[in-house]
């Protein structure tokens, strides 16, 4: 039986096996790692087309708007930063409820700004009566209102579907079918899809301490 002293004695690196290591980079390019004692050799790592793993970053705009009703959009950051696609939705209002997203035309339109959190647990409840307000200020105004958050799938959806449900009257798979019809991508967090099902709106929606029905 060698002693451990014998055995490091007796330790050489040309001895080490070799070792491969396939990594993915962010971008989907492949390479193959081999480590042969304290060196490495990199090689790229060929594969059939269409069969390469990894995040492929996406910088393409979505600048998909759903027209909810003729006073009320539906979209995502990118559209209320595109000049030409509020033009031409003809927007006048927009409601952020991003977290972190600044307003991009202070000077050229009306905001209002509640920067919500995407998270299961966030009431998105506590924020529909200033979100309702100022979507019928708009409409009392004869504009057009954008609601929009980073995605338009999860904050502003819930707000949007809430807003349908408590000026409408309508139950919440109905109110949701409508959005999802006018903006497919919606996808609201289950802690949002939850809060809406067990939503019960008040009949009207107070702006300025007037009653709108």
């Amino acid at each position: 039986m060698h002693s451990l002293a014998q055995e490091i004695k007796a330790f050489s690196k040309t001895n080490l096996r070799k070792q491969c290591t396939r990594v993915t980079t962010l971008s989907g390019r492949r390479i193959i790692e081999t480590w042969k004692g304290s060196t490495v050799h990199v090689v790229e790592d060929t594969v059939p087309p269409g069969t390469a793993c990894g995040y492929v970053q996406d910088n393409t705009w979505d600048l998909q708007v759903g027209t909810i009703k003729p006073h009320l959009l539906l979209g995502s950051q990118d559209a209320a930063q595109d000049f030409g696609t509020l033009r031409k939705y003809k927007v006048s209002h927009i409601l952020n409820v991003a977290y972190g997203v600044e307003n991009t035309f202070p000077e050229l339109f009306i905001y209002k700004t509640l920067s919500i959190l995407d998270l299961p647990d966030t009431v998105i409840t506590s924020y529909f009566q200033e979100c309702f307000q100022f979507i019928e200020q708009a409409k009392a105004e004869k504009g057009v209102v954008l609601v929009h958050c980073n995605a338009g799938v999860s904050r502003s959806a819930a707000i949007v579907i809430g807003y349908l449900m408590s000026t409408d009257g309508r139950a919440f798979d109905d109110a949701f079918a409508a959005v999802k019809l006018a903006r497919p991508a919606i996808c609201p967090n289950p802690g949002f899809l939850e809060q809406l099902k067990n939503y019960k709106p008040l009949a009207d929606v107070q702006i300025n301490g007037v009653t709108h029905t």
